[in-house]
């Protein structure tokens, strides 16, 4: 059966919506902010080089498909900043995105909704690796606009430490770099010291 080239040029520019979706994440030492296609890309190749550096026995493939979907629910729900109240009831609006481009007639990713699942509520090696390196990106972002973001939300030092506690769990070296990281904004007037 030939391909229909139409419905998947209209897929793809369905999938290049990401583009379009602001975070509150500045780039580049603060000069502008990121968008989630942009995150996404950054993330898939962060996991990618951080699970070579720890030797990690995982599944790249894997780990680079679900970097690669783990934002597209945004194309429709929009990002949710991590410190948002209602940052627990974003992933409703962001699965119901994830299903319509699943049905998209020209998508040829068959496991889209299987992959988006995973990465949103699995445990596997892979998911672990993301969901810390998703956290681990904004951070450094962070650290390199001099707190930018945290200073004009008003962020303090325990919203911070409480969004990245779990990574103790499974890197304990990072964790405890993030946390002499924290302190060094704290120090630096870049986060709310809540103490």
């Amino acid at each position: 059966m030939p391909i229909n080239l139409s419905n998947i040029s209209a897929y793809f520019i369905e999938l290049d919506a990401l583009k379009l979706i602001e975070r509150r994440t500045y780039i580049d030492g603060g000069k502008r902010l990121e968008n989630s296609a942009e995150h996404s890309w950054h993330l898939a190749m962060a996991c990618w080089s951080l699970s070579r550096s720890l030797n990690l026995n995982l599944n790249e493939e894997k780990l680079l498909k679900l970097a690669l979907v783990h934002d597209l629910g945004e194309i429709d729900a929009g990002d949710t900043f991590l410190y948002s109240k209602h940052r627990h009831t974003a992933n409703t609006a962001e699965r119901a995105c994830i299903k319509r481009l699943a049905q998209h007639t020209g998508n040829g990713i068959q496991d889209l909704p299987e992959l988006w699942e995973e990465q949103e509520t699995g445990l596997s090696p892979e998911t672990k690796l993301l969901k810390t390196v998703d956290r681990l990106l904004p951070f450094l972002h962070n650290l390199a606009s001099q707190g930018k973001t945290w200073l004009e939300l008003g962020i303090e030092e325990s919203q911070v430490l409480n969004a990245h506690a779990f990574i103790k769990n499974d890197f304990p070296e990072i964790h405890a770099w993030m946390l002499k990281e924290i302190d060094q904004a704290v120090q630096q007037g870049w986060l709310m010291n809540s103490k």
